[in-house]
């Protein structure tokens, strides 16, 4: 790996706030007093979207994303659960650097070199109604058979199946790196009748799975796309797995009666390592993947029937891409403030888990040529984001064992019931916020929740009566909690709230204690589809050429979805909608 002195500069920054700009104003003045344009541009102005060449040269410079990791740094964003993203995501050329990391967390300390560089408007703000006019008018300029809009993992198993289908395929990111809300996933995949519960001895039925998810739902799902959802779901796991997943682990998420959510060995995040794995099954199968694209217009003719999409690129501006299927993946609507507050009023203002790129622009998109929404105002309030945070607590450490206590110290709900019924219950304790307790057998089973621990989330001490005193819990309201909860173990019976699965005692220090609250995490909703992924109009026909797939359809979940359910949908239906778009594109050619 070569080592200028700008690298050098690049693997250090982040150790200290103290690091003083340099005398330069912006990174791209750094390169040409350098090396000229040429040392980061092709050609002076000739800029792909995705800023492909740019990238390389980076990694050409200064190494791979991964080797500028600093072991010896307590944070460093080269080490991030978001894998291995586009230098210029994080790092500008001609304006004010962005640490992507605090979109999410609210790190001190850390500065990006070139941090007085001028702003500049975001290249995405606001629609040009005359530019995508133009482009409409100008024609397209290119045509592939199908487009995938959003690069989560609805998108790229939609793309992936389409490209395996025959078809020839884009697929669309409006955001610097792809990912979505996927990449935020922490829990797991439900499935049933996997090698995995065969392995486990798991008893499961299709059957089982459908009416613990139509529950949990309150019955208001659409059933035929839950029965899908189930049937289809051990498919899905064996997809994964051929693209090069591990999905061997196996725990129960609320709302379920057995033990059905996979996910990576050793408890790791699913959401990460499914994304990692679909990047690079998306580029070994050749999928056109371009970032920094954004579909602004979906494009019908006079039957109404899908031609292409407008595209806003952040280097080549409004164009049209001609194309007879169109996959919408765009995710929910969790991230907008202005939709949450006019679809479910009373989660104005709460805080969400959700990636930046959960804006709703899919739905916005569908409706514009008359789709048709359901479930559109039902919004999940996740019970465990950290409080005060952005940072989901994963349902998988109460899976695995931990209890929620209120702010004395006292159990006022069964852990594994629905997140609706578990939101509402810390809704209604005093100060709205609870407390996950658990044990250092816990801790070092679940490898998400050692993560929390390197962000300076949790609360540690040696003994349940330390615990209370750090936490500003009643001693002996917690030390009775935890007593009567490893009571309640040994018996195989809790008494107090019917937990059906408790996996461990709380009995090995150190303990630890993470502070909860709600937050907007899922939006149930959106662009209402038929059993092929086909997105319906309001007389719930098909709107020809359009598919959709993933958390901007609505239907699966109905009032409220079960943890690891989401995961499961994407992959699903992404690949429903990706081998139906490519038929669909293949056989009206």
């Amino acid at each position: 790996m070569k080592l200028t002195l700008l690298s050098f500069v690049l693997c250090s920054i982040f150790s200290t706030a103290s690091w003083a700009a340099n005398d330069k104003n912006d990174l791209a003045s750094f390169h040409k007093e350098m090396g000229g344009c040429k040392s980061c541009h092709t050609q002076p102005g000739k800029v792909s979207d995705s800023e492909t060449y740019e990238n390389q040269q980076c990694k050409s410079c200064h190494g791979e994303y991964s080797a500028l990791a600093n072991p010896k740094l307590k944070l460093d964003p080269h080490a991030s659960h978001l894998g291995d993203i586009n230098c210029t995501s994080c790092h500008k050329g001609h304006e004010k650097p962005k640490l992507y990391c605090n979109e999410c967390h609210s790190f001190k300390g850390l500065e990006m070199p070139f941090n007085s560089a001028q702003s500049k408007e975001p290249w995405d703000k606001g629609w040009d109604n005359d530019a995508i006019s133009k482009a409409i008018a100008a024609g397209p300029k290119e045509t592939t058979d199908v487009i995938v809009v959003g690069a989560g993992s609805a998108g790229f198993n939609a793309a992936i199946a389409a490209k395996k289908a025959g078809a020839q395929v884009v697929l669309l990111e409006k955001g610097p790196f792809s990912g979505g809300n996927s990449m935020l996933a922490a829990g797991g995949y439900n499935a049933v009748g996997t090698a995995q519960q065969k392995e486990h001895k798991v008893d499961d039925k299709i059957e089982w799975f459908v009416e613990d998810t139509m529950k949990g739902g309150r019955y208001a799902n659409d059933p035929k796309l839950v029965q899908i959802l189930a049937e289809q779901s051990a498919d899905g796991i064996k997809w994964l797995e051929s693209l090069g997943a591990n999905m061997d682990d196996l725990k129960r998420s609320g709302g379920a009666r057995v033990d059905r959510t996979h996910r990576p060995t050793g408890g790791l995040s699913v959401g990460p390592h499914i994304i990692d794995v679909l990047r690079k099954a998306s580029v070994k199968e050749g999928v056109d993947t371009r970032l920094n694209s954004k579909v602004v217009k979906l494009v019908i003719d006079e039957d109404q029937k899908i031609v292409g999409v407008v595209v806003h690129g952040k280097h080549s501006g409004h164009y049209m891409i001609a194309a007879k299927s169109v996959v919408l993946a765009t995710g929910g609507y969790g991230f907008n403030k202005e939709m949450v507050a006019f679809y479910r009023p009373t989660f104005k203002g709460m805080t969400s888990s959700n990636n930046i790129t959960s804006t709703g622009d899919g739905i916005e998109l569908a409706k514009a040529i008359g789709a048709s929404m359901t479930d559109i105002d039902w919004v999940q309030a996740h019970p465990t984001v950290g409080k005060d945070s952005r940072i989901l607590i994963s349902e998988t450490v109460r899976g695995v064992g931990a209890i929620m206590v209120n702010k004395d110290g006292n159990r006022f709900v069964s852990e594994l019931t629905t997140r609706d019924k578990a939101s509402d219950a810390i809704l209604k304790q005093p100060e709205q916020y609870a407390w996950l307790v658990f044990d250092n057998e816990l801790y070092k089973k679940a490898k998400m929740v050692q993560g929390y621990d390197h962000l300076d989330m949790l609360e540690k001490a040696n003994t349940v009566s330390e615990l209370a005193k750090i936490t500003g819990m009643k001693e002996s309201s917690l030390e009775k909690t935890v007593s009567n909860y490893n009571r309640y173990f040994k018996q195989g019976k809790d008494e107090e709230f019917a937990r059906e699965q408790m996996p461990l005692p709380l009995e090995k220090a150190p303990f630890y204690a993470v502070k909860v609250a709600p937050g907007i995490h899922h939006t149930m909703g959106g662009v209402a589809i038929d059993t092929k992924a086909e997105v319906l109009d309001i007389q719930s026909k098909p709107l020809v050429g359009l598919f959709a797939a993933g958390e901007v359809t609505g239907g699966v979940h109905g009032y409220n979805r079960l943890g690891g359910n989401a995961v499961a949908d994407t992959v699903i239906f992404g690949k429903i909608a990706g081998t139906n778009a490519a038929k669909h594109a293949l056989e009206t050619k």
